[in-house]
């Protein structure tokens, strides 16, 4: 029997139901670490748990630049990105340097996978795997650091999630995400699309850089924490 056929980028809905705040985005991105850990935070204080879940999808960086993302850019990121969250959990890499991470598609798959078992698992995996990566210096290309992961969670069945992992059934799932950042479609990692048609990239973040990517740093023009107050308002209601 043939496989299915993938839809073409041009044809996958970007617009989610009500209630629901679609995220593309990668785990090795500071600024996607900032925009998950507010959109969580804003989320609890504004009593919108009921009301409104996250759907993350994938915009994998190694993919489209066709290379992994190199350290020296990370690094280079904590300091100032701390500074504008710092609540977020950040750290410079503490491991051994053979055990930071070459890839993120396997934790990227993960998430994808643990929708499975609802969109709650898979946006608190995709939390912890973050924290794992910025806060905690874990290796999240590894599979078992994944699942200790999930484990941490309270929220993912780490079985069905291995079993998941094994025949790779979110695998298509994550080649099409890929597609689909690959066109103007999707601008960068954060970008959020809500249900009244509007979307928000990198949201309330006005960014430059100072030298070549790792080699120079961010620089911050400004930021408004408060859009994403307006934005999960929006998703409740909209």
């Amino acid at each position: 029997m043939s496989d299915p056929i993938s839809p073409e980028p041009a044809t996958v809905d970007l617009t989610p139901p009500r209630g629901v705040v679609t995220v593309y985005s990668d785990i090795w991105c500071s600024f996607a670490h900032i925009a998950v850990h507010r959109l969580h935070t804003t989320r609890a204080r504004l009593g919108l748990a009921e009301q409104v879940s996250f759907d993350l999808r994938a915009f994998p960086l190694e993919l489209l630049n066709d290379a992994p993302s190199p350290r020296p850019g990370t690094d280079s990121e904590v300091a100032r990105m701390a500074a504008l969250e710092p609540s977020a959990g950040w750290q410079l890499w503490q491991a051994k340097d053979w055990l930071y991470p070459s890839t993120t598609l396997p934790a990227l798959e993960a998430v994808l996978a643990a929708k499975e078992q609802g969109l709650h698992a898979s946006e608190q995996l995709d939390l912890g795997l973050r924290r794992a990566f910025w806060a905690e210096s874990r290796c999240i290309s590894n599979r078992k650091v994944i699942l200790d992961v999930a484990g941490d969670s309270g929220a993912v069945d780490v079985g069905a999630l291995a079993a998941a992992l094994d025949d790779g059934r979110a695998r298509r799932t994550l080649s099409e995400h890929a597609a689909v950042s690959r066109t103007d479609r999707v601008n960068c990692s954060p970008h959020l699309f809500l249900s009244d048609g509007s979307d928000h990239a990198n949201p309330g973040i006005d960014v430059g850089w100072e030298g070549a990517y790792g080699i120079g740093w961010p620089v911050i023009a400004s930021d408004d924490p408060k859009v994403y107050e307006d934005i999960l308002r929006r998703a409740a209601t909209e």
